[in-house]
């Protein structure tokens, strides 16, 4: 699990590919991020402008992450390319931020 001091921005990306390995856009990408508290919020991508289609079946959010502990994020997607994925990554605490 990657560690990040508390006010980055945490890039997570998702690469969606069809039963051939061929790089392919879904009917719907979604993100799913959950903060240290507890409270989930779901991204929608053509919905919400913070997601983002870098090229074909490549997609990222940039987290604003500063509240100390762990985070943990679920992409998944329908149609051609169904998939689903999930990580985490923590937030340290700092000696100059109170989080």
């Amino acid at each position: 699990m990657n560690h990040y001091a508390a006010g980055n921005l945490i890039r997570v990306s998702a690469a969606f590919t069809n039963s051939g390995g061929s790089a392919v856009d879904p009917a719907a990408v979604l993100l799913k991020v959950r903060t240290p508290a507890g409270t989930v919020t779901t991204y929608t991508y053509g919905v919400d402008a913070g997601l983002v289609k870098a090229s074909t079946g490549n997609y990222y959010y940039d987290v604003d992450a500063s509240t100390r502990g762990e985070w943990t994020y679920r992409w998944y997607s329908t149609g051609s390319g169904q998939a689903a994925a999930e990580g985490a990554f923590t937030i340290e605490a700092s000696t100059f931020l109170e989080v």
